[in-house]
């Protein structure tokens, strides 16, 4: 048996003993070695070529004609466009508005607490009694209390005035065609 140490591989022309890691330098190390006793090159001066500028040359393009889906497409971005800078327009009116109303709401809520305030200090049972004392008004005396007794049932009585007699009603009518006939010359 051998040792793994003492085994040797061949992979690429070359034998490796035990791994088979890359050695990347290899090929600068085999280089150095083919060329160790060799004069270095000289190498030739690259003669730079003159530079020749040449025009650019203008193309020009034949003239195109303007397609009615493009043109359409346009209208109806710009139309896009414009529908949504009115949309921004209302949408900055109606917060001015909202703005507006919030404040004339706040007024009026302070004006509500204010006029609450004053009702209620009209229906204060002291004020109420110094305004009936000023008036002249005073509680009732006891002979002034009637009460009405309603445990009998339900009745009533209609009392009628007894119509004019026969001749009353000649006689009153008697007068008003009188006076009706002297008014009627006058």
């Amino acid at each position: 048996m051998t040792s793994a140490a003492g085994d040797l591989r061949y992979y690429g022309g070359r034998a490796v003993s035990g791994s088979l890691a890359r050695d990347l330098d290899w090929e600068v190390r085999e280089r150095e070695l083919r060329h160790a006793g060799e004069l270095p090159r000289r190498r030739e001066a690259v003669r730079e070529q003159p530079k020749v500028r040449t025009a650019a040359r203008v193309q020009v393009r034949e003239k195109q004609h303007l397609s009615v889906l493009s043109a359409a497409g346009f209208a109806a971005v710009a139309a896009a466009a414009v529908l949504v800078l009115l949309s921004y327009v209302q949408l900055l009116e109606i917060s001015s508005e909202t703005v507006a109303l919030k404040t004339q709401l706040a007024a009026l809520e302070t004006e509500n607490v204010t006029l609450t305030t004053q009702y209620e200090q009209m229906y204060d049972l002291a004020t109420v009694k110094e305004a009936a004392e000023a008036a002249g008004m005073s509680k009732p005396s006891a002979s002034q209390v009637y009460y009405i007794d309603l445990s009998d049932g339900d009745r009533a009585v209609v009392y009628q005035k007894e119509g004019p007699s026969v001749l009353s009603r000649l006689l009153s009518s008697l007068h008003h065609g009188i006076y009706a006939v002297v008014e009627y010359f006058e």
